[in-house]
């Protein structure tokens, strides 16, 4: 008999409302299949509609000697095969008359919303990379609003090695970060770069030691502020990097901060700082 398959992602919430997702196919360095999209596009649909007083921040990780090596190799073997013509996009994404040019998450396919979930989901996302972190894999980690990484961290926009382009949302997320010459040149090339050249290139946000534990820590660190201001900080970052005009985003500011200021939970964060203690924003016991 064989044994059950481990779950490609798991997901565990601590008592702070921290929620610490796992790619968890470090046999295949976490490499992006069928079950892996479906399995990521079920977590964060699952994060979304959690309440604020249950999700605070989330820590995307990857089990194994590396965070993810971009999209499964087995399917270019099965290309080569005649098998396949086109990417496993899994169950949610991948049904008959499915391609890649069909939208079925609003704007995006199912791969591009793989990465885009973690933009738009309402708490601030923080993953931590280590070894390889190459193409579908590296745009996931785009997807965060934060990305520390480890010293042995490589990161690559990979696909050109394989005759194709990044198409899980890249253009879009390496735009924010990268000059366009340096976008040209990492997508034309494929190289690879190292995490100190990856955080000159503004690809990783922090090198440390153990990027697991410090966005852990860094997680906590968010989950003690004001939940409402935190979401409401999301939005408008959000807002500012996708092109919103000026004065659209000076009304977004506006509108959040009435929706904020005099609530009970801003009351109770000023309350807290002026006696030097810590807030008591209520969770669910």
């Amino acid at each position: 008999m064989n044994a059950t398959a481990p779950e490609p992602v798991t997901l565990a919430i601590d008592a702070q409302g921290v929620a610490h997702v796992r790619l968890n196919r470090p046999e295949r360095m976490n490499a992006l299949d069928g079950a892996m999209f479906d399995a990521l596009l079920d977590t964060a649909d699952g994060l979304s509609s959690m309440p604020p007083e249950r999700l605070r921040a989330v820590v995307i990780s990857g089990a194994g000697r590396a965070f993810c090596a971009g999209l499964d190799t087995g399917t270019f073997k099965r290309l080569l095969q005649g098998q396949a013509v086109g990417v496993d996009m899994g169950e949610r994404s991948g049904g008959e008359g499915i391609t890649l040019e069909t939208r079925t998450h609003g704007i995006a396919n199912g791969p591009q919303q793989v990465v885009l979930a973690w933009r738009q989901l309402p708490v601030p996302v923080i993953a931590a990379l280590q070894g390889a972190v190459y193409g579908g894999g590296l745009q996931l980690a785009l997807g965060a609003d934060l990305r520390l990484a480890a010293p042995d961290t490589r990161v690559s926009v990979m696909e050109m090695r394989w005759g194709l382009v990044p198409d899980m949302a890249g253009m879009v997320l390496l735009r924010e970060l990268m000059g366009a010459d340096g976008v040209r040149e990492l997508v034309y090339t494929a190289r690879e770069l190292d995490a100190e050249e990856a955080l000159a290139r503004h690809l990783v946000t922090r090198v440390c030691q153990d990027p697991l534990a410090e966005a852990m820590v860094l997680a906590a660190e968010i989950a003690a502020q004001s939940p409402q201001a935190v979401r409401a900080a999301k939005r408008l970052i959000n807002a500012a990097f996708d092109g919103v005009p000026p004065a659209e985003l000076l009304l977004a500011e506006a509108r959040e901060q009435h929706r904020i200021l005099g609530s009970a939970e801003q009351i109770e964060t000023v309350r807290a700082r002026m006696e030097k203690r810590a807030p008591s924003y209520r969770l669910p016991r």
